[in-house]
């Protein structure tokens, strides 16, 4: 079994005179412009040592011939024995350090880079893990990995979903099946801030749900709750309604919903009738976001809260120019449709998009929009999805919750 071979002790990835500074601060990530010379001939995914110009060891890392990225650090450490047993050690210490979470029964096990674990995404359904393999290195140790994975939580169904264009650059086929055990193609049903949202598994965005942002879908209910009269909210980019959910369980007055999606309206819409909310306080508009905005805008509709959680426009800063302007267009209008007093919560998930040029970008809407605006409170994900200091990369999703002056 290819993940259960010995390491070559001869696979070496030696770099070039001054490149090893970024390893030696402990970024996992080794360029192939900053590779000197290949030792060896490892395979997709084989464990090589890398090492500097003068024989330094730096790091254990998966090697990914077809990638710009051509290894990606899992140890620092010499004395490491990249094994099954160092997965089963690695994904103990992740799952170990999630905290218990109230009135949920959905988490992020496994968050890549950040849990010291490249190419590899593990969440948590009740009791179906779903994992996501990004990358040669973790796709080589796959079985090992599931493995490791059954016999640290206990959870013996495990779905696939490896379905993300990135596997393209590995040289990677996609994949989404069966992993282990048994999991029925029909949607789960999970708890979150006591109330239940139907999430497909198969099918769904990312690994079905957008689990990051269970936080700020409880904030988006307590922010409603503050509108003794009941607030008129709208949600865009809402997929299957979990901050529409909220906002109706904190007694919004109306909740307008826009998605591109009609079958996430539709779960969208069954999350509500799910909770026992009131249906007629919803309304549900299958359109483009943008589109449908500037059509409120010259109707003139006005709300209290707003959401903007659009899909990740900048997925490197190589796609920053074209997704700043994107981002200040959505801002631009919801300030514009936002009442004087009311709230806006804003987010970006790309990872090309710094905190601070978001925030700028928020600012400048703000100011064409003519209007002043205070910051209440910046949001992130939730203490499952950690970011290491080590790895910047990895604080990809950031948000403001703001109050229209």
């Amino acid at each position: 079994m290819a993940g259960r071979l010995t390491i070559h002790p001869m696979h070496k990835i030696i770099l070039k005179a001054g490149r090893e500074k970024s390893l030696k601060r402990r970024h996992p990530w080794v360029f192939s412009g900053a590779v000197d010379r290949l030792q060896g001939s490892p395979g997709a995914g084989e464990t090589v040592a890398v090492q500097s110009r003068d024989g330094e060891f730096l790091a254990w890392a998966g090697y990914s011939p077809d990638s710009q990225i051509v290894a990606r650090a899992w140890s620092f450490r010499e004395a490491d024995t990249i094994d099954a047993g160092f997965f089963r050690r690695r994904i103990g210490e992740s799952v170990a350090a999630r905290p218990v979470f109230p009135g949920a029964d959905a988490w992020r096990l496994v968050h890549g880079e950040s849990d010291g674990l490249p190419g590899l995404v593990v969440d948590r359904y009740s009791e179906t893990l779903v994992a996501q393999i990004t990358t040669a290195g973790a796709e080589f140790w796959r079985e090992a990995i599931a493995d490791a994975l059954i016999a640290v939580t206990g959870v013996k169904n495990i779905l696939e979903r490896s379905d993300v264009d990135v596997r393209e650059l590995e040289g990677l086929p996609s994949k989404v099946g069966v992993l282990r055990g048994e999991v029925k193609d029909e949607p789960v049903v999970i708890e979150e801030n006591g109330v239940h949202l139907s999430v497909d598994l198969w099918r769904g965005h990312k690994t079905g749900f957008y689990l990051d942002q269970r936080d700020n879908r409880a904030l988006t209910r307590q922010v409603t709750r503050e509108y003794s009269h009941g607030a008129d909210v709208l949600n865009c980019f809402c997929y299957t309604g979990g901050m529409s959910v909220a906002a109706l369980a904190g007694g919004a007055k109306s909740v307008l919903s826009i998605d591109s999606s009609g079958p996430a309206l539709a779960i969208a819409a069954d999350n509500v009738k799910q909770n026992g909310l009131a249906a007629d306080r919803a309304e549900w508009m299958e359109a483009d976001v943008f589109q449908a905005l500037r059509q409120l805008r010259d109707r003139g509709r006005q709300f209290d809260l707003i959401v903007l959680d659009p899909p990740k426009f900048a997925p490197t800063a190589h796609h920053a120019e074209k997704a700043t302007r994107a981002y200040k267009d959505i801002n631009l209008l919801g300030f514009k449709l936002l009442r004087p007093g009311g709230h806006l919560m804003t987010y970006s998930c790309s990872g090309g998009i710094s905190a601070d040029l978001f925030q700028k970008v928020v600012a400048g809407a703000a100011l064409d929009a003519g209007v002043d605006a205070q910051i209440l409170r910046r949001l992130g994900p939730g203490v499952d999805h950690p970011v290491s200091v080590h790895f910047p990369e990895g604080d990809y999703l950031k948000g403001l919750l703001l109050r229209r002056g």
